[in-house]
C-alpha cells in the first residue's frame, strides 16, 4: 500500500524484463524521502540505469508500480516528466551549440517561457561557474565542464527531483569533488530531491543520506552509509599469506568471534571480527595451527566495500556492462552451473 506523506518516490515490486526472461529490475521496493540525496550503489550491469529509466518514464515497467512525485509513471507519464530533471550517464549535449544555446533549447523544449528561462539560465551558469564560457561551443569544453553544464541544464525546469545517472563517471578526482559540491549545494539551497546512481564507493559515502545496494536487479540492503557499515558489527582483518587457505577458512568459520570470512583473489583472507584487540592473538594462533603462513596482517575499520562484499559475496565489478548485459551474463552463468 502506497503512502506518500513523506516519500516522493515509491515503488512496489517494480520489475523490468527483457527478452521475456532477463529481469534487469527484479521486484524492487523503494521509498525515497522528499529532499534527500538517495543513492543506488552497485556495479555496472546491476540494474541501476534500467531502474532510473523506469522512474523517468523512458522505459515502461513490465510489472509492479512506481509513483514519482505523486503520479504513476505508467498512467501519468507527462505529469512525472514535468516534475523531474535528468542527467544521463552518456552526454546528450549538442557540440555544435554554445553552452547557453544548449540551455535555452532544453528550456524551450520543456515549455519554459523565454524570459523565465533566460533568468534561470543566468543563475544556473553562475552556480556551476560557466558564465564566462556560456558563449563558447560545447565542443571546446572539458569533460568536467560538460558535466557541470548538464547538471545546470537539468535544473532549468526547476524540478522537484533530479536524477543523476553516474554523474562523475570518467572524471578526474578533483573534478569529481567539485561535482559533489554542486550536488550538495542544489540539494541544500533549492530543496531538490536527488536520486543518483554510482559504482563509486567514496561518492556514495560522501553524498548520500541513504542508499540501496543493488545487484543483478535486486535490492540487497538499504540504509545510511553509517548504518550499513555499523551493521557489519566488527572490524576487518586482512591477511595476506600462502598455504592451504581452504583449511584456514573452515577453521575460522566456527569461531564465535568471527562474523564473516572472505577469500580474496590473491589467496588472502578477510575476516570480520568482534573485539579486535582480544581476537587478534586468537587469529595468529589459529593461523599457526592450520599451517597457513601469514605474510602480513592488517586491521581496518569496515567500509561500504566490506558491506557490499558481505551482502553479495564479492567486491564491486569494474567491467563495463549495460544493465541488460550484466544481468544476462548472470542468468547464463546460473544455467551453466546447473549442468
Amino acid at each position: 500500500m502506497f503512502t506518500l506523506v513523506e516519500d516522493i518516490i515509491v515503488t512496489e515490486k517494480l520489475t523490468k524484463v527483457f527478452n521475456e526472461t532477463i529481469k534487469a529490475v527484479d521486484h524492487v521496493d523503494m521509498q525515497i524521502r522528499k529532499g534527500e540525496i538517495f543513492g543506488f550503489l552497485g556495479p555496472n550491469g546491476a540494474g541501476k540505469t534500467t531502474t532510473i529509466n523506469c522512474l523517468t518514464t523512458l522505459l515502461k515497467p513490465t510489472s509492479g508500480k512506481a509513483i514519482v512525485s505523486g503520479f504513476d509513471v505508467v498512467k501519468n507519464p507527462d505529469a512525472v516528466r514535468q516534475r523531474i530533471g535528468i542527467v544521463f550517464q552518456d552526454s546528450v549535449l549538442e557540440d555544435r551549440y554554445t553552452g547557453y544555446e544548449n540551455m535555452i533549447l532544453h528550456a524551450r523544449l520543456w515549455g519554459v517561457k523565454k524570459e523565465v528561462a533566460e533568468e534561470r539560465i543566468k543563475e544556473l551558469l553562475e552556480l556551476v561557474r560557466l558564465t564566462d564560457r556560456a558563449k563558447d561551443l560545447v565542443r571546446t569544453y572539458s569533460g568536467g565542464m560538460r558535466r557541470r553544464l548538464e547538471i545546470a541544464r537539468g535544473l532549468v525546469t526547476r524540478p522537484e527531483i533530479l536524477f543523476l545517472d553516474e554523474p562523475t563517471l570518467g572524471l578526474d578526482p578533483t573534478t569529481r569533488h567539485h561535482i559533489w559540491e554542486y550536488i550538495k549545494l542544489i540539494n541544500r539551497e533549492q530543496g531538490i530531491t536527488v536520486f543518483l546512481t554510482t559504482h563509486y564507493l567514496d561518492e556514495a559515502e560522501h553524498l548520500c543520506e541513504r542508499l540501496s545496494i543493488i545487484d543483478y536487479g535486486q535490492i540487497v540492503t538499504t540504509g545510511s552509509p553509517s548504518e550499513l557499515i555499523n551493521s557489519l558489527g566488527g572490524d576487518v582483518v586482512e591477511i595476506i599469506g600462502e598455504g592451504d587457505v581452504g583449511l584456514a577458512v573452515s577453521t575460522f568459520k566456527p569461531e564465535s568471534y568471527v562474523k564473516n570470512v572472505i577469500v580474496r583473489q590473491d589467496n588472502g583472507l578477510e575476516l570480520t571480527i568482534e573485539e579486535s584487540e582480544k581476537s587478534l592473538p586468537k587469529i595468529i594462533r589459529t593461523l599457526q595451527e592450520t599451517g597457513y603462513n601469514a605474510l602480513s596482517i592488517s586491521l581496518k575499520k569496515p567500509s561500504l566495500d566490506d558491506v557490499f562484499i558481505a551482502c553479495t559475496g564479492r567486491g564491486l565489478r569494474d567491467e563495463e556492462a549495460s544493465d541488460f548485459e550484466g544481468v544476462k551474463k548472470h542468468f547464463v552463468m546460473k544455467k551453466l552451473s546447473r549442468r
